[in-house]
């Protein structure tokens, strides 16, 4: 039996996690369920599913808990207890919202474990130091973005990764495809929360509508399978990844090799499949959760992304190519930017504003450990809060 820890168990990638070892009915026990607050739902799966131990950040939000989990369920409370709970676990995943993950990515690695990760912005923040911890014996990483997901098949299905010429990453164009720069003057976040195609939680939904996500997963793409050295190296860099629009979100992403051929993988927009796919592999799981009707599909369009409309992702490519801390400040100043529009203190149309001010102030510093990544990220958030608040 596969002792499987769910962190941010009560969220979007959480909740269809339990629902993937509930429905496959396979070798995985649910041994941790860690939350950052959300105690009464965390409550519920605990006595849904018997963990051994169930982890959360806020010590506020844990008084009185103890009595309600069930009986034999350990509670671990503080900053610290989900990367605590990861430890303990065979296989983690890592569904935490934002920077907060970092702990739970770098305590998985490094105690070499499997880590199926959904928090991209742990990665994207402290890549050097997590690229160090992906060194560990044992350590495994698969990804659980569908994105990432996409490339890890199609460079597992053709293991020719030293031919291999560049990455294709798809976005659905989010809920303002087509529209302007000042069309986009005055978007509400009711609008914004409206997703085409997929379900997520409200931050990354935000950051699909001004393709910040999409930028985010360009780092991502490149700190997962940028160059590498040894018998399969290649030497892919963060411009050889490429952003298409596909509104259908079906192409979850291509690989195109030396001699011009592309595969892609296709399935309809379902994270379980990719969650499913981190948990097995490098099994598969039986149940078809993105299957495809294909007398049913119609057409696949592609479209190049509208920079000047979206001006998120462009500035994503920038700290990319600084590399180092640069997109520790940047993923800072997205996460305080999409708080301050969720919470109405800005307008959807300054997110990017935000983080360009941001970025013209980083000093270019490496992220030679934890702490310059930390130091970092608490600049930027000091830097885009007082950013924001000049301008109220």
């Amino acid at each position: 039996m596969t002792n499987v820890a769910v962190c941010g168990s009560t969220g979007s990638i959480g909740t269809q996690t339990l629902e993937v070892i509930e429905t496959e009915a396979g070798p995985w026990r649910v041994s941790a369920l860690g939350v950052n607050s959300s105690v009464d739902a965390v409550v519920e799966q605990a006595h849904r599913v018997r963990p051994d131990v169930v982890a959360v950040a806020a010590p506020e939000a844990a008084a009185g808990l103890a009595a309600r989990l069930p009986a034999g369920t350990e509670l671990l409370v503080g900053p610290n207890a989900m990367a605590e709970a990861a430890q303990r676990a065979d296989v983690v995943v890592n569904g935490v919202v934002g920077f907060a993950g970092l702990s739970v990515t770098l305590a998985t690695l490094e105690a070499g474990k499997r880590l199926a990760l959904a928090n991209k912005e742990s990665l994207i923040a402290a890549g050097p130091v997590v690229q160090r911890a992906r060194l560990t014996p044992g350590a495994e990483l698969v990804p659980v973005d569908s994105e990432h997901c996409a490339i890890h098949q199609c460079l597992r299905a053709n293991n020719e990764r030293a031919r291999l010429d560049r990455i294709v990453l798809t976005a659905s164009g989010g809920p303002f495809r087509g529209r302007s720069r000042s069309e986009l003057s005055e978007v509400t976040v009711e609008a914004a929360l409206a997703h085409p195609t997929w379900s997520m939680g409200p931050k990354i939904t935000i950051d699909s509508s001004t393709l910040m996500n999409k930028g985010l997963e360009v780092i991502e793409a490149n700190e997962l399978f940028g160059r590498v050295a040894g018998p399969d190296a290649h030497d892919l860099g963060i411009d050889d990844i490429e952003v298409v629009v596909h509104p259908q979100s079906i192409v979850h992403s291509m690989v195109e090799f030396s001699d011009g051929a592309t595969i892609a993988q296709l399935s309809l927009p379902d994270m379980r499949l990719p969650i499913g796919y981190a948990l097995a592999h490098p099994d598969r799981i039986t149940t078809p959760f993105g299957r495809i009707d294909w007398a049913e599909t119609g057409r696949l369009d592609f479209e190049p992304p509208d920079y000047e409309s979206f001006p998120c992702l462009g500035l994503a490519y920038e700290a990319g190519r600084a590399g180092e801390t640069a997109p520790a400040a940047l993923n800072a100043a997205n996460e305080v930017a999409v708080e301050a529009f969720l919470d109405g203190r800005i307008r959807w149309i300054v997110i990017p504003d935000v983080l360009k001010v941001v970025l013209d102030g980083h000093d270019g510093s490496r992220a030679s450990d934890v702490d310059a990544v930390l130091a970092v990220d608490a600049w930027a958030r000091r830097e885009a809060s007082s950013f924001i608040e000049g301008l109220n």
